[in-house]
């Protein structure tokens, strides 16, 4: 039986163009919504967090001087570069501007993951696919405009393009990831867990060369460029527990058993402030410090030659180091969604699952966020209860990443994916 016009069409159109054509249509209405334009339009200001904290900060970091005093300013100085970028986009204001300019870093993600997509690995075998495309077009309008009103989406764009140099496998490569890395470490301080993943010998020598010697720079040019560039370092020593994280959860039940904390918002975020909390801190903590010493134990043990170890073990990594924090912002998705993508760009990889399961975290993190923060905040069950679904969620991807990255780089006659087939042929030898 002849196929049809319309399926002889589709099959024509290359794989990759389906993702680019959702991406489109998705960024079409969820940026317009973001900078509330077209029907979207309204006489409220942008979102809080562009107008007053990040539009303030850029009203004090024109004056000559990084946020001293301001205990929500908790970020390296590279991010002021993000936050004065918007100031140079001519005809529009600094709100739209900077959403723009994220919606920016959105393209340039989506444009490095297709053409990662469709050059074979440099250690061989067959392309990716649209795999890595489609997860990142889809990732994002699950968690609604937060993508585009949030520098997140910046220090994921460098990520991105630091690790796709990186899979080039060449000496060049290693030094664009090192240089990329140190400007993503010092506009958010994770990227530099993507260092965990190198290869021993001469690839990490190249890339922690390049990494430091960058952030040696460029810190030394923000310090003497402007007072208060470090000053991010003890600004958030009192925290509480942020009412998003997982160690909240025991928090938002015994705040209906009688628990004489409180929640209020605290260094610029909502945390319970009261008794225990100092404890589930320091639980935390130390949480984290065991998390690192797994990665340590587990690079020093493992095989780290495969291409797709970089992307998958910065995946692993950042996210034992998100579910351990104190704090887990809807925006912090952002960043597993972009580590996710990139390691679907190996065939190879050992975090397919875990991708997936990040995906499925998306429209939970969204349910909450923007849509039921208040009842959260108000003590709802089922806010609570999304929430904690979600967390947890998070909490068994990195359990099952960190099992996937060890049991599939465990040292031993043969290192494969744990995913990868087993074929048996002829071999060929030149």
């Amino acid at each position: 039986m002849p196929s049809s016009p319309h399926r002889r069409f589709l099959s024509r159109v290359p794989d990759l163009a389906w993702p680019v054509l959702c991406w489109l249509l998705s960024r079409a209405v969820l940026v317009t919504g973001a900078l509330k334009a077209g029907p979207f339009a309204t006489e409220d200001p942008l979102d809080y967090s562009v107008s007053h904290v990040y539009h303030g900060w850029f009203d004090v970091l024109t004056s000559g001087s990084f946020p001293i005093g301001d205990v929500t300013w908790q970020y390296p100085p590279g991010a002021a570069g993000v936050i004065l970028a918007p100031g140079l986009v001519p005809f529009v204001g600094y709100d739209r501007a900077f959403v723009l300019l994220c919606a920016l870093c959105d393209a340039v993600v989506l444009a490095a993951l297709v053409r990662a997509s469709r050059r074979p690995p440099a250690d061989g075998g067959r392309t990716a696919g649209p795999a890595a495309c489609w997860l990142w077009t889809l990732g994002l309008p699950l968690l609604w405009t937060v993508p585009w009103t949030r520098f997140d989406i910046a220090a994921a764009a460098l990520t991105v393009t630091a690790l796709l140099a990186a899979g080039r496998g060449r000496p060049g490569g290693d030094r664009w990831f090192g240089v990329l890395v140190a400007l993503g470490t010092l506009v958010k301080a994770w990227p530099v867990l993507l260092l965990i993943g190198t290869e021993r010998g001469p690839r990490t020598r190249r890339s922690s060369l390049a990494a430091l010697t960058a952030v040696v720079l460029l810190t030394g040019t923000a310090a003497l460029a402007m007072p208060g560039a470090f000053g991010f370092l003890t600004a958030q020593r009192d925290r509480g527990v942020q009412f998003e994280s997982l160690g909240a959860l025991p928090f938002h039940l015994v705040r209906h058993l009688g628990w004489p904390g409180r929640l209020a918002v605290h260094y610029g975020s909502t945390e319970f402030l009261g008794p225990y909390v100092g404890v589930v801190t320091r639980l935390s903590e130390a949480s984290t410090v065991l998390a690192l010493v797994w990665l340590v134990r587990w690079r020093l043990r493992s095989d780290l030659r495969p291409g797709w170890v970089l992307p998958d073990a910065a995946f692993t990594a950042v996210l034992l180091f998100t579910v351990t924090s104190r704090v887990l912002s809807p925006q912090y998705l952002v960043w597993l969604v972009a580590l996710a993508a990139v390691c679907l760009v190996h065939p190879g990889t050992s975090q397919r699952p875990v991708a997936y399961l990040v995906l499925a975290a998306c429209p939970l993190t969204m349910a909450v966020f923007p849509f039921m923060g208040r009842a959260l905040v108000d003590g709802s069950p089922t806010a609570a209860g999304l929430l904690a679904a979600r967390d947890l969620l998070l909490l068994g991807a990195a359990l099952l990443s960190a099992r996937r990255l060890g049991r599939s780089t465990r040292r031993g006659p043969v290192t494969r994916p744990v995913d990868a087939p087993i074929r048996i042929g002829v071999s060929q030898s030149v």
